[in-house]
Order: structure tokens, then C-alpha cells, then sequence
């Protein structure tokens, strides 16, 4: 049966960019005000304060944040400086350790924080399918998994890339799981909660080469057309004939990368009769033909 939590994570391609621990002590706030690579925080130790989306949290120990969309956010202790105060800049203890606010004394929080990139050619378009924010509490299961990644992103073992890789893909799955529910935001966690659109999803990721209609995934769902096309925008937050374009299109990139497939290979495989018709819903799509955007993925991995 096709997962399509993991096969969009897995699609996503992510690949670690670096992590690092942090202790606070006293008054601190160090901030991101432009967007930047996607991560993660654990909160190993006490209790700090995370202001994103104009929201604040406070994060005790055993929490997991997970940021799949790039953007700006402010960590600070749980009583932060100042609004006009100067951001704090950590001072590196020793190599990956850095200390915040006040240098001596026991820290007051403690957490690790690693970000990454994802190498997919649609990530934008797959990373708007999953929430903007993940918070989980008391999963163990997480922390192990980022203590791993911390511990072998500083070793030089052999593999590691592809160790890294795979444990970022197990990391990103078993957060995004362990928010699936009716309740998350629109987007593909809270389509797949719901057991009727969960069965035209996977319907979508498991034959995408069929010719589906709103008709057809309806009945998969066994509901009525108008009922299954309501339900589906309120919980993706696209039309479902949207979704299918846009999955079609992630995974025609991902084939067009890979040697030895043709256009009219990838057409049939992603649902189209003809390269012709293919190459007409790729360049609306993408912004150019599938013929050139597959010579210059060739020219970047030369």
C-alpha cells in the first residue's frame, strides 16, 4: 500500500546543513528575521520562549519543533531583553556547543537545533502540502532520532550522507505523524487523517498514471461529488484535480532528473496520453519544457 506521508518526505530528498547545542543562561534572544533553511529544535533541559508566526511558545523539556517552510523566528528566555535590546550572538564553547546570555554558571535551558535543505526540484510545492509549524511533546522517540543526527552529523564516518539523509527522512515522518489528525492545519496531514480522502489520496500517489475524475476519486471515497470535492478542498486546501496535478508534476521533475527517461516515458508514467499533451501541462506548470528543464538538471549535476 503507498504511504503518501513518506513518499513526499522521501520525494522532498531533505540533506543535513549542519546542527549545533545551545545553553541559555539569564536574559537572551537571538532571532532570524529572514527566511532560511528549514529545521528542527529539541529542548533537551529547563524552558525557553519561541516566537514564530507571530505566535509565542513556551518549550519545556521533551518538545520538538519541526519548521519545514523557511522563514523568521525569535528563541529567547523565558523572560527575554528588551524589545530595542541587541540580539544575542552565542559564543562558541567548543566545537558545536554554544552558550547563550549569561557565560557562567548552569545553563537554564538547554536544546539542540540543526537545520537542512531539501534537494527536491518541487520543494516549494510539496513543503506548501505540509503544516508551516510542528510542535510535539513528549515524544522520546524524536529525541533519539535528532541525537542521532547531531551525533553523526560531527563524526566522518564512512556513508555519512547517506546515514544523515535517511535519518532526516525517518525524523521528518515520525513528526509529521505524530500531528495527524483532523485538526491540523489544511494539507496533506489533514487529508490523510480522514479515512474517506486518506483512500483518494493514496489512490493518487499509488496510480497517478490513471486518468482520474473528480468523479472516480469521489467514489473511491465513497462519497457523493459535490461532498468529496468540499471535503477535499476544506482539508488539503486545494481542489482535488489541483492536488493531482501538482503531485504529478513533483514526481515528473523527479523523473526527468533520472537518466534514461524519455518525455514520453515520463508522460505515460505521470498520467498523460501523449508527450505532447505532457510537455503542454509541464511548461504551464513549471515555466518551461520538460525537454530543457530535464538538459539543465543534466548541466547542474555535471
Amino acid at each position: 500500500m503507498i504511504d503518501p506521508l513518506a513518499q513526499a518526505v522521501t520525494l522532498l530528498a531533505p540533506r543535513a546543513s549542519y546542527s549545533k547545542s545551545v545553553s541559555g543562561a539569564g536574559s537572551w534572544r537571538v532571532r532570524r528575521t529572514h527566511g532560511g533553511e528549514p529545521g528542527y529544535f529539541v529542548i533537551l533541559d529547563g524552558a525557553c520562549r519561541l516566537r514564530i508566526d507571530g505566535e509565542d511558545r513556551i518549550l519545556q523539556a521533551g518538545d520538538f519543533v519541526l519548521v519545514p517552510a523557511a522563514h523568521g523566528f525569535a528563541m529567547s528566555s523565558l523572560a527575554p531583553p528588551p524589545a530595542d535590546a541587541p540580539d544575542d550572538v552565542p559564543i562558541k564553547v567548543r566545537p558545536g556547543e554554544f552558550r547563550l546570555g549569561k557565560q557562567d554558571g548552569p545553563p537554564e535551558a538547554l536544546y539542540l537545533v540543526g537545520h537542512f535543505v531539501f534537494d527536491a526540484p518541487d520543494a516549494a510545492l510539496l513543503v506548501s502540502l505540509l503544516p508551516r509549524v510542528v510542535l510535539v511533546r513528549g515524544q522520546q522517540r524524536l529525541s533519539t532520532l535528532v541525537q542521532l543526527v547531531n551525533d553523526e552529523s560531527r563524526a566522518a564516518r564512512p556513508a555519512r550522507d547517506v546515514v544523515l539523509s535517511r535519518l532526516l527522512e525517518v525524523l521528518l515522518i515520525e513528526a509529521l505523524r505524530s500531528t495527524a489528525d483532523e485538526a491540523a492545519a489544511p494539507g496533506l496531514l489533514r487529508g490523510i487523517a480522514d479515512d474517506r480522502l486518506a483512500a483518494a489520496i493514496r489512490c493518487i500517489h499509488g496510480r497517478p498514471q490513471q486518468p482520474w475524475t473528480v468523479v472516480q476519486l469521489a467514489k473511491e471515497a465513497a462519497l457523493s461529488r459535490s461532498a468529496f470535492f468540499a471535503r477535499f478542498n476544506r482539508a488539503v486546501g486545494m481542489a482535488p484535480m489541483a492536488y493531482l496535478l501538482t503531485w504529478r508534476m513533483a514526481l515528473g521533475k523527479k523523473l526527468l532528473q533520472e537518466k534514461g527517461n524519455g518525455i514520453a516515458d515520463v508522460a505515460r508514467q505521470v498520467g498523460y496520453s501523449s508527450a505532447s499533451a505532457f510537455s503542454v501541462a509541464f511548461t504551464r506548470h513549471v515555466g518551461m519544457p520538460p525537454t530543457r528543464y530535464a538538459r539543465a538538471e543534466v548541466v547542474q549535476a555535471a
